[in-house]
């Protein structure tokens, strides 16, 4: 299936030529005619797959086959829990609609709120925004939404995570009834289910991944290591292997600015990125990360939603997330649109009920590795049995099989690539051995 066979005008399709693309994903196969059809639609896919185009397209789309009867109202919304993910979604609306005449504009804390009220009085087609921000500017009585045709929830599973569950209600008052609504998230969880109810009138439900599936593209592996010498090990790694780009995850923000003051210490270039930092800082921090100047970005799971970094290659878990959940985000920020990546988590003992929550969640035992001197005092519990096995037994059975041929070997086959690809060899342990 090609872009044009889905029914797209000209002007876009010229525009997503000119980002290289020739064939939708399948969220995007499917989300499109959905969005197209009018009907409300809630889409689940797994960070990576493009689901972000899945609605910027369409809604692009219905924004040119319709005459507006009050040029530059605000007649799409996208709501967005982080600062990142809006400017994100701002910057597709405006790469995909260059060719149209649509405004785009993007409002969320943590800067000034003149220049925003400012292009807002100038006049727009489509609104992204957090919910603070947008409430806060509702109050001053700068935004109108009286021929709002499009709500869109982006990332819902994260906002509820969040806590903006009542300023969502809050904000749903203020709309018109009559509109179409579209629900993007990672899962289908309870919670979510129990919002679309109250905001969803007989969606098309659109599912292009198993609920809380990791990419295929990702390669994982748990390094069992000391809570104590995790930041020398993950100094180790980064030197060892040359990594010129890598993303830790840590599950505090104090955490995240002691790590990147102990790597930039070290001679690492390093920033830390979390919701305390100011937007400018952040800014800095990503643009610094993007063009090579910044080699670790240390972020919060809050400040790394929503971003996007073209074949990043790999990402760290110094911490693991306490939600499950969130580590199928985590290290879905590598593997996109179809590049191979690897997910790499420090683990120490004092993280195993985490590390089985996460083997539970997404049913597969993870590859443990060793990183040579760093070996812990405390080695790690068993991981727990799978409660529900997938029928084909471990997932991705045939790269399963080819590593526990490799350990039998003493070494890889040709070809194939060793965890970290470092200069020193690293111990490894099949998934779920003893003393693993």
């Amino acid at each position: 299936m090609t872009f044009d066979q889905l029914g797209l005008c000209e002007p876009l399709l010229r525009a997503v030529a000119e980002k290289g693309y020739s064939e939708p994903s399948p969220v995007q196969a499917r989300a499109i005619p959905a969005v197209l059809s009018g009907r409300d639609v809630m889409a689940a896919a797994q960070t990576g797959t493009g689901k972000t185009a899945g609605f910027t397209l369409p809604i692009l789309e219905h924004l040119q086959r319709c005459d507006a009867p009050h040029p530059h109202r605000i007649r799409v919304l996208v709501l967005t829990p982080t600062r990142e993910l809006a400017a994100q979604v701002a910057d597709s609306m405006t790469t995909y609609g260059k060719y149209l005449p649509f405004k785009t504009s993007v409002v969320f804390g943590g800067v000034k709120i003149n220049p925003q009220i400012e292009r807002l009085r100038r006049g727009v087609d489509i609104l992204v925004a957090t919910p603070g921000r947008l409430l806060d500017l509702h109050q001053q009585g700068e935004v109108n939404f009286s021929d709002l045709e499009i709500l869109v929830l982006d990332e819902a599973d994260r906002m509820l995570d969040m806590g903006f569950i009542h300023d969502i209600r809050r904000i749903l008052k203020l709309l018109p009834a009559q509109r179409q609504n579209l629900l993007f998230s990672a899962t289908f969880a309870e919670q979510i289910r129990a919002l679309t109810d109250t905001i969803l009138h007989d969606p098309e439900e659109v599912t292009v991944s198993p609920p809380n599936a990791t990419a295929n593209t990702v390669q994982q592996w748990v390094y069992p290591v000391d809570k104590k010498r995790k930041s020398a090990a993950l100094l180790e790694l980064v030197v060892d292997n040359d990594w010129d780009q890598v993303l830790v995850f840590s599950r505090t923000k104090h955490g995240a600015n002691r790590l990147a003051q102990y790597l930039d210490k070290a001679g690492v270039n390093a920033a830390a990125i979390h919701g305390n930092k100011s937007q400018g800082a952040r800014t800095r921090a990503l643009s610094g990360f993007k063009n090579g100047d910044i080699r670790v970005l240390v972020a919060t799971d809050i400040a790394a939603r929503g971003l996007d970094i073209a074949q990043l290659p790999q990402v760290v878990n110094f911490d693991l997330p306490n939600v499950p959940e969130d580590y199928v985000h985590r290290i879905g920020r590598t593997g996109r649109a179809g590049s191979t990546g690897t997910a790499y988590s420090l683990v120490s003992a004092d993280e195993i009920a985490h590390l089985n929550g996460i083997e539970q969640l997404i049913q597969r035992h993870i590859e443990r590795a060793y990183v040579d001197g760093f070996e812990p005092d405390h080695e790690l519990p068993q991981s727990a049995p799978l409660r529900k096995p997938r029928a084909s037994g471990r997932r991705g059975g045939g790269a399963a099989h080819g590593q526990q041929a490799a350990n039998r070997g003493g070494g890889n086959r040709a070809g194939e690539q060793r965890p970290g690809q470092g200069r020193k060899r690293r111990r490894r342990r099949r998934a779920g051995g003893n003393a693993a």
